[in-house]
């Protein structure tokens, strides 16, 4: 069992019952899934797909779905199902050892990190938030990056709130800034 989710079970669960007053364990907000997306853009070579496909499979260990276009657009010479994105879905084991990855090998990592802002809550309980080069996780092999891409995380959770979605995230070490 991951540390995260134990912490979860043993510590977090009843601190939000007190706080919030739930009086079911079913009610305490819980992360239900993290999901993982890395736009790579029409102008990148063709080898980019590929490279950014086993950067983030390396990062989940799960194959990425390639998300693909769908209409045509002539400005930015895109046309319809060209592909221009990844995205993984982690649920279950693989979501908790991923969070307990970012919270204390990933994000100290970064240089100069201050914690992560506390306005990526989007109204409904979940969290969003980017890291600007995938090359702070410890799964990227250096000498093989040709490309710097981004990655954008959200965190969805059960939460109704937003204060309640901190809470939850706060008490699972999440290093939010001040």
């Amino acid at each position: 069992m991951s540390d995260i989710l134990k912490t979860y079970r043993e510590v977090v669960r009843q601190a939000l019952k007190e706080k919030r007053g739930y009086k079911n364990d079913l009610a305490v907000p819980r992360i239900s899934k993290i999901v993982l997306s890395m736009g790579i853009g029409t102008k990148m070579d063709k080898d980019a797909m590929p490279e950014a496909k086993d950067h983030l499979t390396a990062l989940s260990g799960q194959l990425p779905l390639v998300c693909k276009s769908k209409k045509n657009i002539s400005n930015f010479k895109l046309r319809k199902d060209m592909p221009v994105g990844l995205m993984v879905t982690l649920r279950g084991a693989r979501m908790y050892q991923f969070y307990s990855k970012l919270v204390y090998n990933t994000l100290p990592r970064v240089r100069d990190f201050r914690g992560i802002s506390k306005k990526g809550f989007d109204g409904r309980g979940n969290y969003n938030f980017g890291i600007q080069d995938i090359t702070v996780f410890p799964e990227i092999d250096l000498d093989k990056v040709k490309r710097h891409f981004g990655l954008n995380i959200t965190i969805v959770t059960t939460a109704k709130t937003n204060e309640e979605a901190y809470d939850l995230l706060h008490m699972l070490h999440m290093p939010f800034g001040s």
